[in-house]
């Protein structure tokens, strides 16, 4: 059987990368845009002048 504290050690391993990756996919989500972004001047009346 294992050491209970080596138990306790792996948990808390894996509970810090779990924050680092969550912090991580956090820290993209704010930074990502949401494709490209076109704008469209009005229509004119159709006369070219």
């Amino acid at each position: 059987m294992s050491d209970p504290r080596n138990m306790l050690y792996f948990l808390l391993g894996i509970l810090g990368v779990a924050i680092v990756v969550l912090g991580y996919n956090f820290y993209h989500a704010q930074w990502q845009t949401e494709g490209a972004k076109i704008n469209v001047e009005p229509a004119t009346s159709g006369r070219a002048d």
